[in-house]
């Protein structure tokens, strides 16, 4: 792994702390396409590594069955997972502090751009 990469990862573990700090969002909607498109992972690796990152509680038993099956790869789990942590606690106190008409409208666009990218992607 190169360095370019170790930045990349824990970038995208701080925004992926970021919005489940922000929105209650994290692997599904921001790690998994991330995996995806930045890292170019297949959905298997994604859904593996995105797993191992939140594994306890969460998805131990699963990630475990990815990882088996050569579908997790632990040292971006592990990179991702402690720049995940960073991301929600600082984001999860500004967070607290936003309307919650604001914070529902800044999470449904979200959402819609991701499907959007997703459903018209190769």
């Amino acid at each position: 792994m190169n360095i370019y990469t170790l930045l990349l990862l824990i970038l995208v573990g701080l925004m992926t702390g970021a919005f489940a700090g922000i929105m209650g969002l994290g692997g599904g909607i921001i790690l998994i396409p991330a995996l995806i498109f930045i890292f170019g992972f297949s959905q298997h690796q994604a859904n593996g590594t995105s797993l191992a990152v939140m594994l306890p509680p969460i998805g131990l038993f699963a990630a475990w069955n990815y990882y088996k099956a050569g579908h997790a790869n632990l040292k971006y789990a592990l990179i991702l997972a402690v720049a995940f942590m960073i991301g929600s606690y600082f984001t999860s106190q500004w967070a607290t502090k936003i309307p919650e008409v604001t914070l529902r409208k800044i999470f449904s666009v979200f959402l819609l751009l991701v499907a959007i990218k997703m459903f018209f992607s190769k």
